[in-house]
């Protein structure tokens, strides 16, 4: 890519992240993204972090990575609405939007999934153990490494699952639910997320045992019981 285009690309990106955060919480941010990216031909989509804040009144967050050729950019936390973000609860790490040269595909599914296949951009291989894995062409290597493909290679019966999954319009989590928040790999590649979690979590239990302990200290009476009875 020329630098004048990186350029361009770049700063389409920063205006993504800018116009996302100066908009409410109204029209799901995936949307405001393929709004402000119509006429960039392909790019992914993908949920980088989420989390609720608040007790009472709670209020939902998106983060998310768009990545565009080779270029990568993060958007902030972005508030989402409530059944929004219950609907996308199971999504962390993967693309939930990515447009190629065939058009969108909305299904989520884990990332750079979307080019495997497309002989554009690589070919099948075997390992040594004859199974079929998919390889980019040397000029696209840098997509194995943004995608995480270098260490969680994509074999071809991986990629036959995904394609029955997308012809469905369901969620693929990879051939042993690896992707997803509740995925192995995701806990790997995600551990902020997943200690905040934690965090949280043992606040809660701290905050209930306080509340508990609290309320037995109330239910005891404040009188001591006193023995003997009457005198004879």
């Amino acid at each position: 890519m020329s630098l004048a285009k990186k350029i361009i690309t770049i700063s389409v990106l920063i205006c993504v992240a800018m116009t996302i955060q100066s908009c409410g919480a109204k029209r799901p941010p995936i949307e405001r993204i393929s709004s402000n990216l119509k006429n960039v031909p392909e790019y992914t989509v993908v949920l980088e972090d989420m989390e609720s804040r608040g007790s009472v009144f709670k209020q939902y967050y998106h983060k998310y990575k768009v990545i565009i050729k080779e270029d990568i950019q993060y958007t902030g936390f972005v508030r989402v609405s409530e059944p929004y973000y219950k609907k996308n609860a199971n999504y962390l790490g993967m693309a939930l939007l990515s447009k190629t040269a065939d058009g969108y595909i909305k299904t989520p599914s884990p990332p750079g999934y979307q080019y495997v296949g497309d002989e554009k951009y690589g070919e099948w291989k075997q390992d040594r153990s004859g199974n079929s894995f998919w390889s980019f062409y040397g000029k696209y290597m840098f997509m194995s490494h943004m995608f995480g493909m270098v260490s969680r290679p994509v074999y071809r019966s991986d990629y036959g699952s995904y394609t029955n999954y997308r012809k469905s319009n369901r969620p693929y989590y990879g051939s042993n639910n690896q992707y997803g928040t509740n995925g192995s790999a995701t806990k790997q590649t995600h551990k902020s997320f997943f200690q905040r979690k934690m965090a949280k979590q043992k606040m809660a239990k701290q905050s209930f045992a306080q509340k508990v302990k609290q309320r037995a200290g109330r239910s005891q009476s404040p009188f001591r019981s006193r023995g003997g009875g009457f005198g004879k």
